[in-house]
């Protein structure tokens, strides 16, 4: 009976136990020429987006990409809504991706807003993400579900945020750029989960 009760303790707390652990978000770190951004993925609030970086973070996809898009107050006079973000991933050129585009999720669903911080997905459509991303520097509601920065309003489908080398972030940002393209690209020499 004893080692019935003992067993039965064990099932009931290991059934605890294993949920919490699927529940965790992983950490990627996002080691650059300027230094590294860690970065926290919310798995469970947006799980479709963040399983989308993931495979490409875990297929070692992004080692030699790069941040080569910056936008600021500066770089955007013809932008009614004006943003502020540094973008990176695979960049655009014509090859195909060797994961398909993914459903999109949008802010009011997640509850993920674009805050100082907040990595997202870039895209054209919706559902037409597939590598390339973006870090929010200062808060960005217009990049939000309801959003005005894109004509459909269905806003940009966050998935994490930045929780170590915002500085990295801000020197990326300010880097020089040719109508938001850094001159030089900063390069992406691996992300990696941690």
């Amino acid at each position: 009976m004893k080692g019935f009760l003992v067993t039965l303790i064990i099932l009931i707390l290991g059934s605890f136990s294993v949920p919490w652990e699927a529940d965790e978000d992983p950490l990627v770190l996002i080691k650059t020429d300027f230094g590294n951004i860690t970065v926290e993925i919310f798995a469970s609030a947006a799980p479709i987006t963040a399983a989308n970086f993931l495979r490409y973070v875990d297929a070692g996809l992004f080692k030699g990409a790069s941040f080569y898009r910056v936008v600021r107050p500066d770089n955007q006079p013809s932008d009614a809504v004006k943003i502020e973000v540094i973008q990176g991933g695979l960049g655009f050129s014509d090859e195909e991706r060797p994961f398909p585009p993914i459903e999109h999720e949008t802010t009011d669903k997640t509850g993920i807003l674009h805050r100082d911080g907040t990595i997202s997905m870039a895209r054209d459509a919706p559902g037409s993400a597939t590598s390339e991303f973006f870090i929010c520097v200062g808060d960005q509601p217009e990049l939000d579900f309801g959003g005005r920065r894109n004509p459909d309003r269905q806003g940009f489908a966050a998935f994490g945020r930045v929780v170590k080398g915002m500085d990295i972030v801000h020197k990326v940002q300010q880097q020089p750029d040719d109508a938001q393209m850094l001159k030089q690209p900063v390069k992406i020499l691996a992300i990696e989960r941690i």
